[in-house]
């Protein structure tokens, strides 16, 4: 057998340097590059290989460990999970700082590569910096911090553990049913150990990613359930995003005039004005969506996780007669909603049902709903894009002004805050992979590192981060990255002095507002409420080299758009808009956890209608 001797971090990074996934006949390179950020535990071991052979991928000098891992996750996101960018750290904080990125990853079905740096393998010069000390295990290490969030956990304390390690690792970055964050370990001696490696190890290796397609069986029982039905509804979710199955739908709801909705992952696929897409559905979703689901007798849910966001809880769906369908190629994803389950790729399992249910001669019996309840929503929105207050900017003209001016092709990024359900509820996509929000894990800081990522992925495109004072206080260091690199982004920073969207929870509680507004201490009370803190976004950011405006009125903000177009280095524009001037709840509800005794007597009243709500709804 032919060898060839490469320490363990050579020998990974030549591996990874050879992966490739076939789709529909394209075969693309998987891992496009490596994001780092140097520290002990890794720049003298796997950041040698990286210095000396780097092959056909970049290394990108990150910034914050999370905030490179959210960029990764954002490019691997717009690449529809079939081009990655694998990130390294080095160990303790560094280490612990990408363990959020990497729930963020998992929750919502993405794949990413983390080669976190670790403490000694041999153990003799324990403990060494940065090392946590377990008492109960000496085997235990901060990296242990990555198993309850990963798919695929390893740790390589041999270099011929390698071999193993890594196949394991691109079976679960490659599987669209298994896919999300992979952490392999890396002690900091076994990075630098050698090993002789067989060089078919190194060989160019082809992940083909298959589309699975529906059993007869699941498909007969499908139909059978179906043709029971008057008024069913399709909910698209992610899956179809990533099947690339936005015509399958568009056809199959066509054929059997059967309306569809849209989850955050999957909004986008296709376009905002089709007769039959009734938009956001759920706790973010629009009025046409939710009337719609309630009186469905028939939820086909595509390729979605059937989060608390988009069945309102299990509460949005009243029909007592509803059952639920779900096309999903993951098993664990299928069967929620004590749902019948065909087990298949989003596009083969809407064609293989959509031919079975032709053949059954079935037909929904809407009449003019969904024509009414589109055209009521579509009033709305024109709306709320449209509110003029003397007082100043209210959040949902500047997006609707914001829409009008970015242009079709352009792409936005959204994460946490008010703004999903703003954008959920007024953004109106007509291209598909111009709406990029991660909401599986709502996680704040994503929205301008992703941006990144994006970028990445598409450089030809405009892209805008969506982030609110709250976001972009929590992180955006990969804003500095995207100046550095010469990948233009633009934030749009949403600034209403503090956690509006939480703020508008605790309210609606009856808890008055507490610790979510921006303010300086009040001596007379000791408490958060004295006067508003004035930031200037636009200043932070200027620091770094981005250019930047500020925007207090709809001229302004016109005019910042139109320079930002032209501008060719990253930009920040600092929209300060009114508080609470976003969208409410249309025709939805949320469970959250309500005190049941209290001193408040609002908190009390909300905790009885949480009682009534809870017994609407569907029980698993």
């Amino acid at each position: 057998m032919e060898t060839m001797r490469l320490t363990m971090g050579q020998a990974l990074l030549k591996f990874l340097d050879n992966q490739y996934v076939e789709f529909d006949g394209v075969v693309n390179k998987f891992v496009k590059g490596v994001f780092t950020l140097f520290g002990h535990g890794i720049v003298v071991g796997f950041g040698e290989a990286l210095e000396r052979y780097q092959g056909d991928m970049a290394v990108y000098q990150g910034k914050n460990e999370q905030g490179m891992a959210h960029a990764a996750i954002g490019y691997a996101k717009q690449k529809n999970r079939r081009e990655i960018i694998a990130c390294t750290s080095s160990i303790g904080p560094g280490a612990l700082n990408m363990v959020t990125a990497a729930a963020t990853a998992t929750v919502n079905r993405i794949p990413l590569l983390l080669l976190p740096g670790d403490t000694f393998a041999c153990r003799q010069p324990d403990p060494v910096l940065q090392q946590v000390e377990n008492p109960s295990s000496l085997s235990i290490t901060a990296n242990d911090a990555f198993k309850p969030v990963s798919r695929y956990w390893d740790r390589v304390v041999r270099p011929e553990q390698l071999m193993t390690a890594m196949i394991h690792a691109m079976r679960v970055l490659t599987d669209p049913a298994d896919t999300g964050a992979v952490a392999i370990c890396l002690p900091q001696d076994a990075e630098g150990e050698a090993y002789d490696y067989p060089v078919e190890f190194f060989a160019r290796r082809v992940h083909h990613i298959a589309r699975r397609i529906p059993t007869r069986s699941e498909l007969e029982h499908a139909v059978a359930k179906t043709i029971t039905k008057k008024k069913p509804l399709l909910i698209c979710g992610g899956g179809v995003v990533y099947s690339e199955a936005g015509d399958a739908l568009i056809e199959f709801a066509e054929k059997f005039r059967i309306p569809f909705c849209e989850t955050q992952a999957g909004k986008g696929a296709a376009p905002w004005n089709h007769g039959l897409n009734l938009g956001g559905v759920g706790v973010t979703g629009g009025l046409a969506a939710n009337r719609v689901a309630a009186a469905a007798d028939l939820v086909i849910a595509v390729g979605t996780r059937l989060s608390d966001f988009t069945t309102a809880s299990k509460w949005l769906f009243q029909n007592p007669d509803v059952d639920f369908l779900t096309i999903n190629v993951n098993a664990f994803d299928a069967c929620k909603m004590n749902a019948m389950t065909v087990i298949a790729d989003a596009r083969e399992g809407l064609q293989a049902f959509g031919a079975a249910l032709e053949a059954a001669g079935y037909q929904s019996v809407y009449s003019g709903e969904i024509e009414t309840a589109k055209a009521e929503w579509d009033r709305e929105v024109d709306r709320l894009c449209s509110i003029d207050l003397a007082q100043g900017l209210s959040q949902t003209r500047a997006l609707g002004e914001i829409a009008k001016m970015i242009g079709e092709d352009a792409v936005i990024v959204g994460s946490a805050g008010s703004l999903p359900g703003d954008l959920q509820r007024l953004w109106r996509p007509v291209k598909p992979k111009t709406y990029h929000m991660e909401y599986g894990f709502s996680c704040m800081g994503y929205e301008i590192n992703a941006a990144l990522g994006v970028k990445m992925a598409e450089p030809q495109r405009e892209v805008y981060a969506m982030a609110g004072d709250g976001s972009y206080l929590m992180l955006h260091s990969e804003l500095l990255t995207s100046i550095q690199e010469g990948y233009k982004i633009n934030v749009l920073l949403f600034d209403n002095c503090g956690f509006g969207c939480i703020e508008n929870l605790q309210n609606s509680k009856g808890i008055p507002s507490f610790c979510t507004q921006t303010k300086f201490r009040d001596p007379a009370t000791g408490r958060l409420t004295g006067r508003d803190m004035p930031v200037s976004y636009a200043e932070c950011a200027g620091g770094y080299g981005a250019k930047t405006y500020t925007a207090r009125t709809i001229e302004e903000l016109k005019a910042s758009l139109a320079s930002a177009k032209k501008d060719t280095v990253s930009t920040l524009i600092d929209i300060k808009v009114l508080p609470g001037t976003m969208t409410d709840g249309y025709e939805s509800w949320w469970r959250v956890g309500v005190p049941e005794v209290s001193e408040n007597p609002d908190v009390v009243k909300a905790h009885e209608l949480l009682v009534k709500e809870v017994s609407k709804t569907k029980k698993f």
